[in-house]
This record gives C-alpha cells, sequence and structure tokens, in this order.
C-alpha cells in the first residue's frame, strides 16, 4: 500500500474521479509525488521506465480536463502507461507488473475499463481512435476521444496511413505527438528532422512551416507546448479539447524526466532491472553471453570478411545486439524507424543489387512485415538473412512480445530456410549457413542466455537440412528444435531415448527421420513455438507423404496466448521443462518409464 505520509495527495487518487475533484493548484504537487511513486515502485521490481516519466504531467493533465474512462483515451505502444495506470485505480498494484498473474505490462482492456485498447507494437492509437471516433459519431454519442502517439511511433507507416484517412473523414478527435527526441534509441530520418524544427520555433525560409505536414494532412496543429509545465499544458488541451474535426497538439517532453540518471542516459533507462533509485542502475555483470550478444558478435565478424553485408533494424540496435556493429560499421548500419514493412522490403531492393543484408528483427515484430517476406522476398527468392531474436517464450512483456508462431508462419513459405539453433555455438554456426546460402533463409533463437556451451570463433556453416543424432536410445527417439534440447537429454537419460538436434526446420532432415520411424517405436517432437502448424507438423506431414504410421506427440505451446510471467514460469506451464516433458512422454507411453527401461536392459 502506499504511504500516505510520503505521498499524502496521490494516496486520495484512487481513480480519475478523485484526482478531478483536486484543485488546479494542487496538481504540480501530485506531478511531484507521482514521479517520486513511480522512481520507488520500478526501481523495487524494474519495468519500463524512462518513457513514463516523461509523461507524468501529461498524463495527469488528460485524467484530469477528460472525463475517462467515459472519454476515450488511447495509449500508443504502452511504454509510457505507468503512470495512467496508477492513476487508474492500480496504484498499489503497480509493484506486480510484468509478475505472473500480476498486472500487464501494456494498457489491456481485460484489465481495466480506463484501457480503452490493448497496445505493445507502436503506431496503433491513432487508427483505434479513428475507429472509435468514427464507431461513437455514427452513434450520435458526442464523447471525447484521444490518442497519444510518441515521436518514435509516429514513424511507422500504420500512423501515416491513420492519419491520411482521419484527414479525409475529418471526425472529432485529438491526437497528441508526445515529442521526446527518442524512440528506444535515439530518433532517425526526415520526420525526426521536422520535429526538431518545430521544437526550436523554426519557419520555413523558402517553403511552408514545418507544421503543415500535419495541416496538409487535415489536422490542426498546435504546439509546441512544453509537456512538463502543466498550467501551459492545460490551457493548450482546453484550447483544443472542444474544436470540431481532426487536431493534433505537439507537447514537447523529457524522457527520465526528474530523475537525473535516466534523462542522462535515456537508452539504458528505456526498461530497467531492480536498482538503487539513489545510486541508478548498476551495469550488469559479464558472464554468458546473450543470443543477442552472439549475433552481434557474429555480424561484426561476418562484415569484416564481407563488404558486401549490411544490417537493417526497425528501431532496435540494444535489444538486437547491433551497437558494436553500428558504431563499427556506420555506414553499412541502417536504422529505419519503426517500420518493419519498409525494412524487409528495403532490403529486398538492396539484394536485388548484389548486397548481402541481414534484417535483425524479434519474432513478434516480424509478424507485421508478413507480406513483404513472401512477396517481396521469397517469391523473387532474395539473398536476405532474417536473424530473428526473441523467438518462442519471451516472458514478462506478454503476449504482444511472444515469438510463438515463426516456425509455423516461416515454414509454408516457399523458398526459406528455417533454423533453430540449440545453444549459442549452434547459432553462429547457422547464422553463417543461413547467411552463406544463397536465398531467403532465418534463423530464430530465444531470448536471454543460452546454456553456456562454448563459441568457436571460426564463421562455420553447417549442412543444411542435416540434424544431429545426439542420442542413441531406442523405444522413443525425441525430435528437439531448438532450446528444447536440454530438456529432452535431461528427459532421455531417464527413459534411454533418442535424441536428435533438428537445427532445420525447413528442410527437415528426411533420411534420419524415416530411419527414426523404422527403428523406434514412437516419435516425439518438441518446440518453443505453437503446435498449431509448428516444427511437429512439419514432421507428421513427412511422415504422412511417406505413408509411414507410427504413434507421434507433439510438444509445444498451446493455442493461446500466453500472459506475463518469468521465461521459465512460462515454459513450465507450457510442460516444456523437464518434468513436464517427461510427463507428458510417460502419460501418452507409460511403458517407456525408468523402470520399464531398467527391467528391459537386464
Amino acid at each position: 500500500m502506499i504511504d500516505r505520509n510520503r505521498y499524502p495527495l496521490l494516496a486520495r487518487v484512487d481513480s480519475p474521479e478523485d484526482l478531478r475533484r483536486l484543485s488546479e493548484a494542487e496538481l504540480p504537487k501530485v506531478a511531484d509525488e507521482l514521479r517520486a511513486y513511480l522512481i520507488e515502485s520500478v526501481a523495487s521490481v524494474g519495468g519500463h521506465f524512462g518513457a513514463g516519466l516523461g509523461v507524468v504531467e501529461l498524463t495527469l493533465a488528460l485524467h484530469y480536463l477528460y472525463d475517462t474512462p467515459r472519454d476515450r483515451l488511447v495509449w500508443d505502444v504502452g511504454h509510457q502507461s505507468y503512470p495512467h495506470k496508477i492513476l487508474t485505480a492500480r496504484r498499489d498494484r503497480i509493484t506486480s507488473i510484468k509478475k505472473k498473474d500480476g498486472l500487464a505490462p501494456f494498457p489491456s482492456r481485460a484489465e481495466s475499463r480506463y484501457d480503452t485498447f490493448g497496445v505493445g507494437h507502436a503506431s496503433t492509437s491513432i487508427s483505434a481512435a479513428l475507429g472509435m471516433a468514427i464507431a461513437l459519431q455514427r452513434a450520435g454519442d458526442h464523447r471525447k476521444v484521444v490518442a497519444v502517439i510518441g515521436d518514435g511511433a509516429i514513424t511507422g507507416g500504420m500512423a501515416y496511413e491513420a492519419l491520411n484517412h482521419a484527414g479525409g473523414v475529418a471526425p472529432d478527435m485529438l491526437v497528441v505527438l508526445n515529442d521526446n527526441g527518442m524512440s528506444i534509441s535515439e530518433n532517425v530520418g526526415g520526420l525526426d528532422r521536422t520535429l526538431a524544427r518545430l521544437r526550436a520555433g523554426e519557419a520555413g525560409e523558402s517553403g511552408p512551416h514545418p507544421e503543415a505536414l500535419f495541416e496538409e494532412l487535415g489536422f490542426a496543429y498546435c504546439g509546441p507546448v512544453d509537456g512538463h509545465d502543466l498550467p501551459a499544458l492545460l490551457a493548450a488541451l482546453r484550447e483544443v479539447k472542444d474544436r470540431r474535426g481532426p487536431q493534433l497538439l505537439h507537447v514537447v517532453t523529457t524522457k527520465g524526466k526528474g530523475y537525473v540518471h535516466a534523462e542522462r542516459a535515456q537508452i539504458e533507462y528505456h526498461a530497467v532491472g531492480r536498482f538503487d533509485p539513489a545510486r541508478g542502475v548498476a551495469q550488469p555483470a559479464t558472464g554468458t553471453p546473450s543470443y543477442s550478444e552472439v549475433f552481434g558478435d557474429w555480424l561484426c565478424d561476418m562484415a569484416a570478411v564481407d563488404a558486401r553485408l549490411v544490417a537493417i533494424t526497425p528501431a532496435m540496435r540494444e535489444g538486437s545486439g547491433m551497437v558494436r556493429f553500428s558504431q563499427a560499421f556506420p555506414d553499412r548500419y541502417f536504422d529505419v524507424a519503426i517500420a518493419e514493412q519498409h525494412a524487409v522490403t528495403l532490403a529486398a531492393g538492396l539484394a536485388c543489387e548484389g548486397v548481402k543484408p541481414v534484417v535483425a528483427i524479434y519474432s513478434t515484430f516480424l509478424q507485421r512485415a508478413y507480406d513483404q517476406l513472401i512477396h517481396d522476398v521469397a517469391l523473387q527468392g532474395l539473398d536476405v538473412t532474417f536473424a530473428i531474436d526473441r523467438a518462442g517464450v519471451v516472458g514478462p512483456d506478454g503476449p504482444t512480445h511472444a515469438g510463438s508462431f515463426d516456425l509455423g508462419y516461416l515454414r509454408c513459405i516457399p523458398n526459406m530456410v528455417v533454423m533453430a539453433p540449440a545453444d549459442e555455438n549452434e547459432c553462429r554456426q547457422l547464422l553463417t549457413t543461413g547467411y552463406r546460402h544463397e536465398g531467403p533463409a532465418a534463423i530464430r533463437y530465444p531470448r536471454g542466455d543460452g546454456p553456456g556451451v562454448a563459441i568457436d570463433p571460426a564463421l562455420t556453416a553447417l549442412p543444411i537440412g542435416k540434424a544431429e543424432l545426439r542420442r542413441r536410445g531406442r523405444g522413443i527417439a525425441m525430435l528437439a528444435f531448438g532450446c528444447t534440447l536440454a530438456p529432452a537429454l535431461a528427459v532421455a537419460d531417464e527413459i534411454d531415448a533418442s535424441v536428435v538436434n533438428m537445427r532445420f526446420v525447413k528442410p527437415l532432415d528426411e533420411s534420419l527421420l524415416l530411419e527414426l520411424a523404422r527403428t523406434h517405436d514412437a516419435l516425439v517432437t518438441l518446440e518453443d513455438n505453437v503446435v498449431a502448424g509448428g516444427a511437429g507438423s512439419a514432421v507428421s506431414e513427412l511422415l504422412s507423404a511417406h505413408g509411414v504410421q507410427i504413434p507421434l506427440l507433439q510438444l509445444g505451446l498451446p493455442d493461446a496466448f500466453l500472459e506475463h510471467a518469468s521465461r521459465e514460469q512460462l515454459l513450465a506451464e507450457a510442460g516444456l521443462d523437464a518434468d513436464g516433458i517427461r510427463r507428458a512422454i510417460l502419460a501418452r507411453f507409460p511403458r517407456f518409464g525408468p523402470v520399464a527401461a531398467v527391467r528391459d536392459a537386464i
């Protein structure tokens, strides 16, 4: 519970209705308390941090002037939504955020009536708010609709599509552009330069004013206004609140506002683990490299020996492990901002001219460029390598960020080679394999650290479509894809099963699979991916095509969206840890239990 002595005003705000009972003169004090409470709360549990600090005053002003939740407030992405959650009846649960059974990491319609639209991916707010505004006006309902979008998120193509449409249908709605000069990394591109001119108050010398970008699309532009000056912010919102037609209010904020460490290191404080508020975030101890770091090292090493290599990221330099590459090879590094569709087709265009593009992208974000993956890359058989991070179970960021579907949506595409490394060294080898393959190739790997396998610095490619028999047993053959190899080996020792490190989802090692089907009584597939349409389904299809009938148990993620929890908790819930795998096999094939294995060996 909140300390009422330290936070006397914030403790009185259980909902926006309570906030609106306070006088306007009390709001700056509420802002101070809210910012301090946010620092204390996130420091104790970790979470998204800098963006929330930057919108404290904006969040207060919106809930103070608008009749939420009757008026619709739509947040983009959700990194900045912690103050919103605190003010909307979730104050005392904020330290449960991102934990199992705790608050969702982003706005969620299932969690609160104040969360009018579920978010997690960028650039959706204007489209959603426009849909709400059109629906309400068709019903003769005059409640207000507000979308809050950052200058990072507004780089996404979907945001431009929504702005263009809104200017044509001209509904009554407000877009608040929260401009802090940052995405997760620094903003890039022409729009960032335009917003910088607006922040500086520069008018066009021989052409239109910068705000014409929005006005020509049909939005009445207002601003820029200091997003940390509450009286000015309230006055600006009052000015646009009852205007007819599409309005855009440009609000300038500072990411990390009010916490000196976060203001000075905005990238590092975008999201944090637990930390001491007095000292700031400690540097993590170096140890086993993460898969992202393995990729980053491989990228630099391959670039050093092949001048054709270029790397592309849709605004995820830090998360994808590309900081060193961006510094060492700046002319071969392309951050395209939050524009996944463009990232993939840019790679296709580069490949047409003999360049070797590597697209580093999270599994969940590659979903946003699926048509480009099929139409622009695979259909033309272009030589593009996809390094797919955060595949499978992701954890605390919840269902919006889960990489649970990529094996299914990749393996059905003609011309694709699809790989799933079991450890760090194999990740490096399969990245080399995919890069040297002359055609589209995808290497998907999980979040976090691997099992600690030593990494060979050589750039070694593996034979495409060849699996690795790790353990020869009898009775059951376990076919492990990716990170499921380690628990499979642990269980296999108990039941004397064969274990195959499959490595390739497409193409499968057909000869080895048919040999295992002839010499074993049952097959078990294991994958950190939904079972529906995944790697196990590929095995089933191969066996069926050859007329092979053998009991087949497919283990993977369920046909459900996995909620936020630790990666280990989610794998255990899905039955993909050693205990779950053992239980599932013995429930289906009880005669292959440890006791039977000992008896049969005598």
